[in-house]
Formats: C-alpha cells, sequence, structure tokens
C-alpha cells in the first residue's frame, strides 16, 4: 500500500474553503485550512491528481524538512543536513524560492543565494560535481518559508504556477488569473445546471472554466508539464492512470454558455483560447453590447462577470455600472447576477441591493464577489407563490 505523506496546496485569499472542499471531494485525508493554502495528506498518485484536477490551487508543495536558526549564520548548515542526493544530482537544474517574515533576514534574495551555495557544495564535496541554477525553467524547484526562527522546506511539485492552465495563448489588457477565475465560478454556485453568460469575457478565462467545471474536466489538462515529471522518483505509468482514470469522469453538459464582449480583438482572443482548450462545441462568443442585449431564454441564468473598474481599462466608472443594474432590472429577469470587482465605490452605482458580498483581492487589489438576484415577478412573490 502506497505510503501517505503531507502536503500543502497554496491559493488565493478567500479560496481556503473553496480548495479545502475540492480537496475533501478528491479524497485527501486530514483537510485544514490555512491562510492562503490549505493543508493535507495524501499518496504518490494523489499528488499527482491534486495537480492535474485541483481548480483554485496554485501550487502542491511537499515537506521534506523543518528546523529551527537562532542566527543568519545558522542557514547554511542547517540547509546541507538535508540529504540534497534524494532529490538531485547533478545533471539536473535546480531554483530556490523564498518566501519570508524574519528578523533574521531582510533579503530574500539572499537566503535564496545561501541555500543554493549550500547545495552546490554538498555535491562538490560529494561527488566532485554540481547541480546548476536555473531560475526561469529548474528541474526542481525547492520553496523555502521562513517564518520567524523556523525554515520550512519543501519539494514544489507543480513547477509553474497551476493558473498556467496551457489553453491561454491571447490574452486582453486586463486578464483574470485563471485559478481565481475557477474560484469565483465555485464560490458563485456554479455547477453547470443551467445556462450561464458572461456578458463582458474579455479572453474568454470565465467562459473557459466554467465549461471545464461544468463537463468535470480535470483543470490542468491542457498542461504540457509538472514540476513532479523531474523529480528521480517519478512514475510515468502511475501518472498515465491517474491522468485517464481523471478523463474518464468527465460529463456532457446540456445547457449554453455564451460571452459577449463588444471589443472585436476581444472576442477573437476568447474563441481562440477555447479552441485551445478543445471546449469550442460548448462555448459561444458573440461580439455584442450587453446593455443593447436581452435575456434570451425564459428559464435560470447564471451570469457572472469581471467588469472594467479603472484600474487598468479606463471606464466612466458611474454611469457604466448603473447602466449595467438597469440592464439586469429591465433585461435579465430569473438571473443569478455575480459581479466581481476591484472598485468598491462602483458597487453604489449599480441601483440593486447585492444579496452577498465576499471579500477577495484581484492580486493586490481589495475586490468584491457582488451578487444581484433578478426575479421574474417581486422577490415577495417568488418566495410565496399564490
Amino acid at each position: 500500500m502506497a505510503e501517505n505523506f503531507k502536503m500543502i496546496a497554496k491559493t488565493l485569499y478567500g479560496m481556503e474553503s473553496v480548495l479545502s472542499e475540492e480537496l475533501r471531494k478528491l479524497g485527501a485525508g486530514n483537510v485544514k485550512e490555512g491562510v492562503r493554502c490549505a493543508f493535507f495528506e495524501g499518496d504518490l498518485g494523489f499528488m499527482y491528481k491534486a495537480n492535474l484536477t485541483l481548480r483554485t490551487a496554485l501550487r502542491i508543495l511537499k515537506p521534506i524538512q523543518t528546523f529551527r536558526i537562532r542566527r543568519p549564520e545558522d542557514l547554511y548548515p542547517s540547509i546541507q543536513e538535508v540529504n540534497w542526493e534524494k532529490y538531485l544530482d547533478p545533471s539536473m537544474t535546480f531554483v530556490v524560492d523564498t518566501v519570508m517574515h524574519s528578523d533574521h533576514f531582510s533579503n530574500s534574495l539572499f537566503v535564496s543565494q545561501k541555500s543554493k551555495d549550500a547545495i552546490v557544495d554538498q555535491f562538490r564535496k560529494r561527488v566532485g560535481e554540481r547541480p546548476t541554477v536555473s531560475v526561469s525553467d529548474p528541474d526542481v524547484r525547492i520553496h523555502l518559508h521562513l517564518q520567524g526562527d523556523t525554515i520550512h522546506l519543501s519539494l514544489d511539485s507543480s513547477g509553474s504556477s497551476l493558473h498556467r492552465r496551457g489553453y491561454r495563448t491571447d490574452t486582453n489588457i486586463a486578464p483574470i488569473n485563471e485559478v481565481l477565475g475557477a474560484g469565483l465560478l465555485l464560490l458563485s454556485g456554479w455547477r453547470g445546471q443551467c445556462d450561464l453568460l458572461d456578458p463582458m469575457c474579455g479572453s474568454g478565462t470565465l467562459l473557459i472554466e466554467a465549461a471545464m467545471i461544468a463537463c468535470n474536466i480535470p483543470a490542468n489538462i491542457n498542461r504540457e508539464n509538472f514540476g513532479f515529471q523531474n523529480w528521480k522518483d517519478y512514475d510515468p505509468d502511475l501518472f498515465k492512470t491517474i491522468h485517464d482514470a481523471s478523463l474518464a469522469r468527465t460529463r456532457e453538459f446540456h445547457y449554453k454558455i455564451q460571452g459577449f464582449d463588444k471589443a472585436p480583438s476581444a472576442v477573437q482572443k476568447a474563441s481562440e483560447n477555447i479552441k485551445n482548450a478543445n471546449l469550442s462545441e460548448y462555448i459561444e462568443v458573440t461580439h455584442q453590447d450587453f446593455f443593447k442585449t436581452e435575456k434570451e431564454s425564459a428559464g435560470p441564468l447564471h451570469l457572472i462577470c469581471n467588469p472594467p473598474y479603472g484600474e487598468r481599462l479606463p471606464v466612466a466608472i458611474e454611469s457604466f455600472y448603473k447602466e449595467f443594474g438597469n440592464t439586469l432590472k429591465r433585461h435579465y429577469k430569473n438571473t443569478r447576477a455575480w459581479m466581481f470587482t476591484g472598485n468598491l465605490e462602483a458597487l453604489k452605482y449599480v441601483g440593486l441591493r447585492p444579496s452577498r458580498k465576499i471579500k477577495l483581492y484581484n492580486g493586490s487589489i481589495e475586490s468584491r464577489l457582488a451578487l444581484y438576484e433578478i426575479y421574474e415577478g417581486s422577490k415577495k412573490a417568488k418566495y410565496n407563490p399564490k
């Protein structure tokens, strides 16, 4: 029986509960929420599956050692206590990524450099050769987290961030991160239960993530590689089994996913990305101004969008958000409309009272995911039919 070990899944602020729920449904053991992360346990195959299928994880880390340092001089010998030949050989490349909150050091680059020196010096002493550093495309990515006087060393099983799904080659001016997009959809309750519309779709990220959720397609099925594929203990047969089993769990989707954008260039970019993701049969993108449209069907609609809010795309905030609310009220009855914005003042101009607001961040920008429920008749009639 394969041995379980502890792992850490990194995520964005506000996505911890969503990620933890994903892990539990996937079969992870001992799941616990952290800050921008979730802790869990699983075996080697589960680590492969987590990288392949999790929608709201940025990285999957495998801890290898924890130790304490009392002064800066303790760093080098502490790193050398690890037997790095278990994870590297002289022909491989590596990099040390440092995240720190400590009074012992003021420069994370210094910590990374000192740790690198300790690793290569160990190889020189033992075998007379040394692995080389590659910042852009290393075989092994080592994660060093220094908190106070405690250092946590981990191997990054993902390699490049898992938001890089592999389908997006064209972007608009302000593309949304794929992990954030998937998280917004899951927080909004989207599971593929009705029609979905992104009325300002940009490069199509929300549409693609929505289709992948609806069809239960593994989030990172389009990625060319993962960090663990370069590890000395990589099992390609096990990964193929996990890959094929995950694909076998896909399902059909019988509703419509649509995207509008009034910029022809955005429509072209979105269409190209959708094609790259092999989802053209599920998603339709058209050149339309949302403010001039009407809801196409009488059935329920799940609307979600990340409209411009003046940070990178210029927009007249008051008139734009007022028109957004008016369009919903006049032409989009029986709709649950979710808006994600980094302009908190803009929500005041929508002219509708949100039934829910979730605090999130888009990079460093404090944002809100707000829900506006547009009923067929009155809200009272909706819940108290005669």
